[in-house]
């Protein structure tokens, strides 16, 4: 059994409805706001384990719910963070041409 001494992990907010709705009830608290980024960035890390792991397309919306989350934390709306992804593909390009680097001559 799970107790809250235990910093525990970052769920969704409808997890705890589905648990109870599975018969069991979770054990949850609300994280401080000082904990956020912490919980977020390891919840980060916990969903591109899950996409590396198993390559589903499902654990990439997940990413950007965390990414988004974090956006967030960091007074950045979603279209904030669009702008800034779009400038830095127009200064630096994306990932279309699949270019590979392997270091310099020289």
């Amino acid at each position: 059994m799970t107790t809250t001494s235990e910093p525990g992990k970052l769920v969704r907010d409808g997890i705890p409805a589905i648990i109870r709705g599975s018969g069991d009830e979770p054990i949850v608290r609300t994280a401080a706001q000082s904990e956020l980024p912490d919980l977020l960035r390891a919840k980060l890390a916990e969903e591109v384990v899950e996409f590396l792991e198993s390559g589903q397309v499902e654990e990439l919306a997940d990413i950007l719910e965390v990414v988004l989350a974090l956006a967030a934390e960091a007074d950045l709306s979603a279209a904030d963070l669009e702008q800034l992804r779009a400038a830095k593909a127009a200064q630096r390009g994306g990932f279309d041409n699949r270019l590979v680097w392997h270091g310099n001559r020289g």
